[in-house]
């Protein structure tokens, strides 16, 4: 599976915000180079950051974790159930990935 950051959306979010970039990096807190190497596809962001982003880009954490190339929506035509499967699997290993993150983080902060 091929996921990519959705530049022109962002783009799109920022704008209606009377946002740029910088104001993102600056009220997301996240460094301006990271922010870039996140919009140019460069590595992916972490729960975190999509928590902080969404919550910047005063949308859903469900739409920024797709925007980000993390996710996607939908699944296999109904008559291929094994990529279905495969794909339901894919995404339960990503949300325990974010879970388990989120905990380390928590343990760090107590």
């Amino acid at each position: 599976m091929s996921l990519f950051f959705d530049v022109a959306w962002f783009e799109n979010k920022l704008a209606a915000l009377a946002m740029d970039r910088a104001a993102l990096a600056a009220n997301s807190g996240i460094d301006a180079g990271e922010l870039d190497r996140l919009f140019a596809n460069e590595r992916t962001p972490s729960a975190a950051e999509l928590a902080v982003l969404a919550k910047a880009l005063r949308t859903d954490l469900v739409e920024v974790t797709l925007r980000c190339g993390v996710a996607e929506r939908g699944g296999a035509p109904d008559g291929d159930t094994s990529a279905r499967i495969e794909s339901i699997e894919a995404r339960l290993d990503a949300m325990d990935a974010w879970l388990e993150e989120f905990e380390r983080a928590a343990r760090k902060r107590a």
